[in-house]
């Protein structure tokens, strides 16, 4: 989908980045090592030679972000999910009831336990 295919592109550009600023260090470092004729022992454990994302990289390729995905089709998929949240109650509060020997709770009380009866046939 257009959505997927989007994130996708951001994540493999920010990828790309964080190769390519790894690429150049690396070259910086090479250059360095050659400019000081070698002699100098450079502490390599202190360098991480395996190339890190971060939110920068992701900042900036979402500067060249392209969008396949209509407002009209945005606008579709929000009145979807608002039915659906609608249809479903969801946020209405739903709350499992407490369990007997629960850390600071209370059992129910024998009228208000659903289980009541355990030979329940549910399709009778």
């Amino acid at each position: 989908s257009g959505i997927n295919a989007d994130l996708t592109e951001i994540c493999q550009r920010a990828c790309k980045l964080a190769i390519r600023q790894n690429i150049e260090a690396d070259i910086k470092r090479q250059r360095e090592r050659d400019n000081t004729g070698g002699t100098e022992a450079m502490d390599f454990d202190d360098v991480d030679l395996v190339p890190e994302i971060t939110k920068e990289h992701f900042e900036e390729a979402m500067k060249f972000a392209r969008r396949s995905v209509t407002d009209n089709d945005i606008r579709k998929y929000e009145m979807f999910a608002q039915t659906l949240q609608q249809s479903r109650g969801i946020g209405s509060g739903f709350r499992f009831p407490a369990q007997a020997g629960a850390a600071g709770t209370q059992p129910a009380p024998e009228s208000n336990n659903m289980f009541q009866n355990e030979n329940d046939d549910l399709y009778a």
